[in-house]
This record gives C-alpha cells, sequence and structure tokens, in this order.
C-alpha cells in the first residue's frame, strides 16, 4: 500500500515455506498469492539438505549450521524476525521436555536475536502442544522472556484449513510487537469446515502418474505401521497433519493402494508445484513435514503488514504536520 519494503531475518528456516508465505507472489490451487511487501535478507538452518531446497526456490541468503555459530552473522537491524523454532520437546508425539528440552530450548537463540536486533515485529510458529496443560509451564516462560524485551505478545492457534490448506494441520504463531504499535489482529478465515478443501480436490490430478522424482512424486514403500501409519486419507476430507518422522507413518492414498507422494505432501503443505525440493525421499519427508505451509504464512504476513504499514503512516502523517 505504502511502497514500503520491510527487512526480514529468518530463523530455523527449514526449505522455506514460512519465507515464501512472507515473500508471496506464488500460484498453488489456482490461486495467486500477490507478492507481499518483505525482503529477506537473512536466513538459517541447521539441515544442509534443506538449505539446498531453500537456495533453488527462495535464494542464497541462507547460511547452513547452527543458530548459535551463525548468529554473529546476522544484520543488526531488520524490521522482522520470523521463525519457527524447533518443537520436538512440547509436541504430543514428542518426549514433552518443553522448553528445557535440548531441540526447544532454542527458542533462546530466538530471545538473543529479537535482544540483539529488535525488531519492531517479530512472528514464532510452534506446535499446538505448547498450549495444553502439560506446556503450561513452557508458555509462560516463552511469554515472560519474550515481554521481557520490550514487547507485546499475541498468541492464536490457527487451522490450517480454514486458509485454504487442504490440511488439518493446527499450529500456534505468537506475534511480538514493540510497545505503541498497533494491536496485531489475527486474519479471518477463508474457509469454513463445510467448505475445506478435500484431499481428493487437492491431488486427483496426480493420480495418473508414475513416480516422478524429477517432480517430488515418490512414495515411501514402508510397510504399515501402528497408529498413524494405518492412516488412509479420506477423499472428501483434508489431509491429516503431515509429519517430519513420516517414513513409516505417512498417510495412504485415498483410493491408490500406496502411501502419498512427496509432491502430494507438498500439495497438502500448499506448496505450489514449481517448488522442487532438492533432496531424496526421506530428507523431503522431513523438509516437507516440518515447513509452514506457505498460504497460512501468508495471510500471517499479510495481517502483520497491516501493523507495520500502519506505523510508517502513522510517521508520514507526524512528519506532514510538523
Amino acid at each position: 500500500m505504502l511502497g514500503h519494503k520491510y527487512s526480514v531475518i529468518s530463523m530455523f528456516s527449514g526449505c522455506g515455506g514460512m519465507d515464501l508465505g512472507f515473500k508471496g507472489g506464488f500460484e498453488v490451487f489456482g490461486k495467486k498469492y500477490d507478492e507481499l511487501p518483505y525482503e529477506i535478507v537473512w536466513a538459517n538452518d541447521l539441515n544442509e539438505a534443506a538449505c539446498k531446497t531453500y537456495q533453488e526456490n527462495i535464494g542464497h541468503h541462507i547460511r547452513p549450521g547452527s543458530i548459535w555459530d551463525e548468529i554473529d552473522s546476522m544484520p543488526k537491524e531488520a524490521d522482522i524476525i520470523i521463525g519457527g523454532f524447533p518443537c520436538q520437546d512440547l509436541s504430543v508425539n514428542g518426549k514433552r521436555k518443553g522448553v528445557a528440552g535440548e531441540r526447544s530450548g532454542l527458542y533462546k537463540a530466538m530471545v538473543e536475536a529479537i535482544s540483539r536486533v529488535q525488531p519492531k515485529v517479530f512472528v514464532a510458529e510452534n506446535v499446538k502442544g505448547l498450549l495444553l496443560k502439560y506446556n503450561e509451564d513452557s508458555l509462560k516462560q516463552v511469554i515472560s522472556d519474550f515481554n521481557g524485551l520490550g514487547y507485546d505478545i499475541d498468541y492464536h492457534l490457527y487451522t490450517a484449513a480454514d486458509y485454504g490448506v487442504p490440511q488439518n494441520r493446527e499450529r500456534v504463531f505468537i506475534i511480538g510487537r514493540k510497545k505503541g504499535l498497533m494491536d496485531f489482529v489475527p486474519p479471518k478465515s477463508v474457509l469454513t469446515k463445510d467448505s475445506w478443501m478435500t484431499a481428493e480436490a487437492a491431488i486427483r490430478d496426480l493420480e495418473g502418474l508414475e513416480e516422478s522424482p524429477d517432480m517430488n512424486h515418490i512414495w515411501s514403500k514402508a510397510k504399515k505401521s501402528p497408529e498413524q501409519g494405518n492412516r488412509r486419507l479420506k477423499a472428501d476430507k483434508p489431509s491429516h497433519t503431515i509429519r517430519a518422522e513420516c517414513h513409516g507413518n505417512i498417510q495412504f492414498h485415498y483410493k491408490l493402494d500406496r502411501r502419498i507422494s512427496m509432491r502430494e505432501a507438498a500439495r497438502f503443505q500448499s506448496f505450489p508445484d514449481d517448488f522442487v525440493f532438492m533432496s531424496k525421499l526421506r530428507e523431503t519427508e522431513r523438509q516437507i513435514g516440518n515447513a509452514v505451509p506457505p498460504v497460512l504464512a501468508w495471510h500471517i504476513a499479510s495481517a502483520v503488514r497491516d501493523v507495520l504499514d500502519n506505523e510508517v503512516l502513522e510517521d508520514v502523517q507526524s512528519v506532514a504536520a510538523e
């Protein structure tokens, strides 16, 4: 609206799902998602394979390696910091060690980065488990740490299917705003449960295709395993949550005698078909399952833009009044 670009630092970037959402300018399921006024100036992830996918699809500004090894290369200033800090210790399926766990404790790197950079806004994504009773102390710790840096905090649970993602995925987004900025207003749902995109609508056109590594249309041959490993898609419902450790757990096709392919999983995560994963099966599974759905991220990014644009507009009006 104001022709202003906002600089973004991306942490725990993975293959780039949240970053693609913030950038915008992509098309999926026949719908175009407009380019957004963000410039990602620095990104990092520990997983080198994920970084290769990121470089291929998002840009070469990503730095592979431990965040603690790379944090000193982070720009000293940026408008926004975004990141989905690792969640294994917070997940229902994890070890439930909370933010004291080795992996989820990496949120402290995000706290350190925000302390150094002092962005106007930050966006932190995590699993629904962060809001559950057994993580009550972890949530209080996270909010307290972010509050202590001088930020007003909003957090909200989002169902991805409400925003056009054909997947029953629930995730928490924590939005931090420098004190004095306008309230963050969560983006409104674009679909209701009655109108969610179904699995069949999302991947029907791939049914007749043979395996094709070039387009990541490859699938696990693992035998059925207990619990989620026996799940079969329902054609008239969204996909179950796409998981990262899914080789023996990834769901079966609603019609065909096989597990879903990685391209089908990418569809369920709302990645466009021209987003190519630069890995073989197991690593691609991990990247897709760990990703933030780009379409959901786009809606969050659009709502964050309203906060930032309002500040720019107020600054312009203040200068004009002098």
